[in-house]
């Protein structure tokens, strides 16, 4: 009998496929003792995993490129850290194999990390994901994860570890649900990237049988388990219209009636630009460039490597827009060099635009290298401060960006609640506004963006986040400048179509939601984009805002 189930949709597309399930989680080793003349040498064995694992995880991350590279350097990092390894020495030392040692210090670490307030929740699947790794290679079992399999299926999980996602192979793996995550975490953001139809959050994902038949519609978040043959013809039949209006959808991105909306790439470094550009970006309109920062924990990059990276994508779109992101340090991605290690709460902390000015030499550097980079290129460069709270933090980065001679368009990012209320004082300093709405619905809701049981409120449909994007796009036509959204927002068509209406300026997004955002913008007038926004903002919830912009769309 055909069942529907609702998850969270964060990768457009439908599959249709048996289920498989994730391979299980490595067990725990046993806790047995050592004499203490065995120490050193597994000391050493448990050294030379953690390096294998490490070196593993970078290679995976130089195959994907992208952002799935930053992701899986960043857990290479988290392997290698100096206090863990220490940690592990100090247990070894004492009696401890080199597996139970690992298991131990990294479960210990795990501890502090889920009781940080709930906000590095997120990470703990990732350090649970290093742990595994490091005891399989020592207990000389498979890792744990993607099933082998000759045929085309569904992957089902209790959440992806971003190693498995950033290789899945789309040939094979049709799409996947997973248990926990949320619109913004590692394996939706990752899953987008790839193409891949994908739910998160779907509680009771596990409890489906291996080898059950199900459906996964990626836009809407709704799984169908045992499908009649015409639900999967009608989900088809939908695919393949969607696919068809993706092919014949070209230029620049805009309404039915000639309302421009720039359709722009986040790109995470040089490695995601030729697929914006196969995807028709007209520019950038987020590049982050933590990228470059995530190689040595202890120190910034030179210049001349800053110089180098952002002029390789500055040179990827003449004559268009690209708006640099300074570095967004601080909570989940933290710096040695840059960042207290003390906070009990990182996420309220000193991150973002905070670090900068606390350390304005790493700030100075990084403008003064954009300012070469563009030189001489035809292209229109901007830049934008992360985590800007209000005027005063906009006047410290405009005069930073001043003194270091760059000519350039000056910007903030919309995504502490403050900065949006507060919006039109904000742009008495700077030139433009862009919206990031993973972390502004983060605040605006107290909602781990990486937790699954928060997800609700991490729906960038909730009312009241569509009342904060036309709090800042009001402001910002009201100053005669800019506001537009490089948040995953911007990926779900639908959504485009109620940010348009909001007035939002422009679209940021990944470039495989690209073709979707400008087909869907292409079949609606601005007034329907207005009439639709207007029905979601009176709704009460995010599913009714949802349907009730679809009635509007629809002609209901």
């Amino acid at each position: 009998m055909e069942t529907t189930l609702r998850g969270v949709g964060v990768s457009h597309g439908v599959a249709i496929g048996q289920v498989r399930h994730m391979g299980t989680a490595v067990l725990e080793p046993p806790a047995k003792q050592i004499p203490a003349e065995e120490a050193e040498r597994e000391q050493g064995r448990a050294r030379q995993a953690v390096e294998a694992v490490a070196a593993d995880l970078i290679a995976r991350g130089n195959l994907a490129g992208g952002e799935a590279q930053a992701v899986l350097e960043a857990q290479a990092m988290i392997a290698q850290d100096p206090e863990l390894i220490a940690d592990v020495d100090r247990r070894i030392a004492v009696g401890s194999t080199a597996e139970r040692g690992i298991y131990d210090a990294f479960s210990h670490y795990r501890e502090l990390l889920a009781g940080a307030g709930e906000y590095m929740a997120g990470r703990v699947a990732d350090l649970d994901d290093v742990r595994n790794r490091i005891v399989a290679r020592l207990l000389g079992v498979p890792m744990p994860g993607v099933p082998d399999s000759d045929e085309p299926y569904v992957l089902i999980a209790r959440d992806l570890a971003p190693a498995d996602t950033a290789l899945l192979d789309p040939a094979l793996v049709l799409g996947f649900v997973t248990e926990e995550g949320g619109p913004t975490s590692h394996s939706a953001i990752l899953a987008r990237a790839l193409g891949v139809p994908a739910v998160v959050a779907l509680p009771g994902a596990g409890e489906l049988a291996e080898g059950t038949e199900i459906a996964v519609d990626g836009s809407t978040g709704e799984i169908f388990v045992n499908p009649s043959e015409d639900k999967k013809a009608t989900l088809t039949r939908a695919a393949e219209e969607r696919k068809a209006a993706l092919s014949a959808s070209s230029g620049p991105g805009a309404t039915s009636d000639g309302h421009k909306v720039p359709l722009l790439a986040n790109v995470g470094g040089p490695a995601d630009v030729p697929a914006a550009v196969e995807a028709g970006a007209e520019g950038v309109g987020l590049f982050r460039t933590e990228f470059l920062f995530l190689d040595d924990s202890k120190r910034a990059p030179s210049e001349d490597k800053q110089i180098e990276a952002y002029r390789q994508v500055l040179e990827a779109f003449p004559e268009g827009r690209v708006v640099v992101r300074v570095l967004d340090a601080g909570a989940d991605k933290p710096l040695d060099f840059l960042t207290p290690a003390d906070e009990p709460n990182p996420a309220l902390g000193v991150r973002g635009l905070r670090s900068l000015l606390d350390h304005p030499e790493v700030l100075r550097t990084q403008l003064t290298a954009l300012a070469k980079a563009a030189a001489g290129l035809p292209v229109y460069l901007e830049v934008m401060a992360p985590m800007v709270a209000d005027r005063t933090d906009a006047k410290a980065f405009a005069d930073a960006c001043r003194e270091a001679g760059l000519q350039a368009k000056f910007g903030a990012m919309v995504e502490i609640p403050s900065a949006a209320l507060r919006a039109r004082s904000i742009l008495q300093e700077v030139e433009f506004l862009s919206l990031g709405t993973n972390d502004l619905a983060q605040y605006t809701f107290a909602a781990d963006r990486q937790v699954g049981a928060v997800s609700r409120l991490q729906d960038p449909w909730q009312p009241a986040l569509l009342d904060l994007v036309a709090l800042s796009a009001e402001a910002a036509k009201a100053e005669g400048k800019s506001c537009g959204v490089c948040g995953e927002a911007a990926s779900d068509p639908l959504l485009a179509c109620v940010l348009t209406g909001l007035g939002v300026t422009s679209l940021s997004m990944g470039a495989a939601s690209i073709p979707y955002v400008r087909a869907t913008l292409a079949k609606y007038t601005l007034a329907q984009c207005e009439r639709a926004a207007a029905a979601a903002r009176a709704a009460d919830t995010a599913h009714e805002a949802r349907l009730a912009a679809q009635a509007v769309l629809s002609g209901e």
